[in-house]
């Protein structure tokens, strides 16, 4: 029995007031996990923190956001759990913002330009999926394969060490985390995310990486590195 325009159109409704919502919550969320982050790299960079340290956060945020946050995703430790990984997070940028400002003569100008950069690809590129409303899963796999191809090459380039490879894999990763926006902006969208938690996660993720190579694609192009 086909139901009835009534029936289809209210169901229609109930799910763009329902999309909206998630849409609402992820970016409310992402500009507070945002801060917090930052406020935390601000602690990282004051209190001199180690990379031993900085590794250790960033280890134990990896734990949380692969193994905890997603059980505990519809409960009420999922907020608590989700400003925990990004305070892991961003106390793991200190010593990374630390080196900037330190090697370089200009390091505050460039991480102030990393950021700036970060915020202006991120909203352009979000906003051109909220205007445009297409649909771009069909990126998921190009971007998965990207992501684990310029994985392996910094992982080799840790033995090799030569800073042409690394130039090419902060490029690429700046297209990829570019393309992830598009792409988990999108899911939002069109339901294939409804947790805003983990929607929220995803995209800082995205903004966080693009960041640290921009940071270091800026870093070396001004001729210090």
């Amino acid at each position: 029995m086909n139901e009835s325009p009534s029936v289809v159109t209210r169901r229609s409704d109930e799910s763009i007031l329902s999309t909206n919502k998630v849409l609402k919550n992820t970016y409310l969320l992402l500009s507070m996990t945002l801060f917090f982050s930052a406020v935390m790299s601000v602690v990282g960079v004051v209190t001199n923190a180690s990379f031993i340290a900085g590794l250790g956060a960033t280890i134990v945020a990896i734990v949380l956001v692969w193994f905890v946050i997603p059980r505990y995703r519809n409960s009420v430790a999922a907020l608590p759990l989700t400003f925990l990984f990004v305070g892991l997070i961003g106390y793991g940028l200190g010593p990374l913002l630390n080196q900037y400002l330190t090697m370089f003569s200009n390091g505050s100008e460039l991480i102030g330009t990393a950021m700036a950069g970060t915020g202006v690809i991120f909203l352009g590129l979000s906003g051109y999926a909220l205007t445009t409303r297409k649909d771009f899963s069909f990126l998921g796999g190009f971007l998965f394969v990207g992501f684990l191809v310029a994985i392996g090459a910094m992982l080799v380039n840790l033995f090799l060490q030569i800073p042409a490879i690394q130039l090419a894999i902060s490029s690429a990763m700046i297209m990829i985390m570019s393309g992830f926006i598009l792409y988990d902006t999108s899911r939002i969208i069109h339901g294939g995310e409804k947790n805003y938690v983990m929607a929220t996660i995803s995209l800082y993720l995205n903004i966080i990486i693009l960041f640290q190579h921009l940071l270091h694609l800026l870093g070396a192009l001004s001729g210090e590195d």
